[in-house]
């Protein structure tokens, strides 16, 4: 029998992420499978949550509700920016195209133009998914688990 997903798992798979009118968001079908190990912050917690006990050889597809995936739009998230914080740069400006804004400690956040107005912009700064429903396709090309006396983990002694 093959080793069945569990947490700490490193996990060998094809995916695709589309949206529910089969707008495709991300793919690797055709490409080389991506690998990663079960709770490690790659995936998101309910496609994990999918993925688990499945083996080798095994696919699945399954529609995550968007408060599970990429989270609600929140329109806390929305401001009115003034447009003459943009200079010059400003006329340049078109809807759906996403600009980046230092944020708290200059980490840069970005956010996606959503108006134009005159003196100003709207500007969304929720996940560019959220809101939306997405369709998770999975095909597991392998699973290994840790075997006895091995540990996800490795403790080095510092002297």
């Amino acid at each position: 029998m093959s080793d069945l997903i569990q947490a700490g798992s490193q996990v060998t798979l094809h995916f695709s992420l589309s949206l529910t009118d089969g707008a495709l968001i991300d793919s690797n079908f055709e490409k080389e499978a991506a690998s990663f190990r079960v709770g490690d912050g790659s995936l998101l917690p309910e496609f994990e949550k999918r993925l688990i006990a499945m083996s080798a050889g095994q696919q699945g597809e399954w529609l995550i509700p968007a408060a599970h995936a990429f989270g609600e739009s929140n329109p806390e998230n929305i401001h009115r920016i003034e447009k003459n914080r943009f200079g010059s740069d400003a006329d340049t400006l078109e809807v759906g195209v996403v600009i980046a804004f230092a944020g708290a400690g200059k980490q840069e956040v970005p956010g996606v133009i959503r108006e134009i107005a005159p003196d100003h912009l709207l500007v969304d700064f929720n996940h560019p998914l959220a809101g939306r429903d997405i369709l998770f396709r999975a095909k597991v090309v392998s699973v290994v688990n840790a075997g006895p006396g091995d540990s996800a983990l490795k403790f080095v002694e510092i002297r």
